[in-house]
């Protein structure tokens, strides 16, 4: 499992101009599956990401974490964080399947939306637009 999180103010995400999901601050997270990955995979990352401290507290050190900014969580599904580059195509073998991968990316939307009060997300292999407005900027890769 590949995770690129945002920090966002805002996100949100579109498909056919109609907004899917939006949240204000909290993360914004585009999520790659590949081929080894289980929902146990799903459930890890989910865990180590409900406790990033990338927050900044009352004396403006990183510190807070999402619960305790009381942030939200915009899911996006994104395959092509399996990008294999070594040509001027990329490849995507290493991606999971479509079924596994579906699968898997709503276990851990679901995982997260039992923790956290405001998960959104956009719609699994949709052609979708993605505005957001990154605070920081702070971007952090799993």
């Amino acid at each position: 499992m590949r995770l690129v999180i945002q920090r966002v103010s805002r996100a949100k995400v579109s498909v056919e101009g109609e907004v899917k999901g939006s949240i204000g601050k909290g993360y914004l997270i585009l999520l790659g599956v590949g081929r080894e990955d289980s929902n146990a995979t799903a459930e890890k990352f989910a865990e180590k990401v409900l406790k990033l401290r990338i927050f900044e507290d009352e004396n403006g050190k990183t510190n807070l974490n999402l619960a305790q900014v009381e942030g939200g969580l915009l899911i996006v599904s994104q395959f092509t964080l399996y990008a294999d580059t070594s040509s001027n195509r990329p490849g995507f073998t290493n991606a999971a399947p479509p079924e596994q991968a579906e699968a898997i990316y709503e276990h851990f939307v679901s995982y997260c939306a039992e923790r956290v009060p405001l998960v959104q997300h956009g719609v699994f292999g949709a052609d979708m637009k993605v505005e957001l407005e990154n605070d920081g900027p702070f971007t952090i890769i799993l």
